[in-house]
């Protein structure tokens, strides 16, 4: 992965922002629970980030033939996957991490460029330790009860698909597209009554953008060596 790409002085420490904490160690530790008593595919791809991965019932059925593992927990924030990937993640050696996190941060009232500071932590974090693997950004949605936040939800997906243009080991995933209309809002039937969380028919459209994306990378990593 290139060098940082963000001005020093928007680089985001590991550990939470001020006046932020680390939250959902009980959540944690089922999950490390289940990397213990599970049988871990080979090759996997982990989901991990927040609720929208979390609640992902057909994630299996959704992304076949392909090996996934679903680590998302909570209300994350960037931190916080950041702070557990050791924990959660790491032990599920993945070929491929999906990740969704970042709106959680932007309701706490952080600002854009920490937050993809923090994403490009987490992909820094994942290439010195799983250097074979790659990282994939979803975008985050631009949800009926985010709508007050649109501008740093868009802000965020723009500084984190430029990361990701300039490394072959990561890619960004935009679905609003799929989630939005031709006039660009929120699908009707697409969301919960909260206005946040998403519908089958949401996560089927999910689904249609990510798995080829997915699966085409899956391929050429475990491609045998020729």
């Amino acid at each position: 992965m290139k060098a940082a790409t963000m001005p020093q002085d928007q680089i985001a420490s590991p550990y939470p922002p001020p006046g932020q904490d680390i939250r959902y160690e009980n959540e944690i530790r089922l999950l490390q629970n289940l990397n213990r008593t599970e049988r871990l595919p080979a090759d996997a791809v982990v989901f991990t980030g927040s609720s929208i991965f979390r609640f992902w019932s057909t994630l299996a059925r959704d992304m076949a033939p392909l090996p996934v593992v679903n680590r998302a927990f909570g209300g994350a924030r960037t931190w916080e996957v950041l702070h557990f990937f050791d924990r959660i993640i790491a032990p599920c050696r993945p070929c491929i991490i999906a990740y969704y996190c970042g709106s959680n941060d932007i309701e706490c009232g952080e600002e854009p460029a920490p937050i993809a500071a923090r994403f490009e932590a987490f992909c820094g974090r994942v290439l010195r330790e799983l250097p074979r693997s790659r990282v994939f950004f979803v975008s985050i949605n631009l949800s009926p009860q985010k709508r007050a936040r649109w501008c740093s939800i868009e802000a965020v997906n723009g500084l984190v698909a430029n990361l990701c243009a300039g490394s072959s080991a990561l890619g960004y995933i935009d679905v609003n597209a799929a989630l939005c209309d031709a006039c660009g809002q929120p699908r009707p039937g697409f969301y919960q009554e909260d206005g946040l969380h998403l519908r089958p028919a949401a996560y089927q459209a999910l689904g249609a953008v990510m798995r080829p994306v997915l699966l085409q990378a899956w391929q050429e990593i475990t491609a045998p060596a020729v």
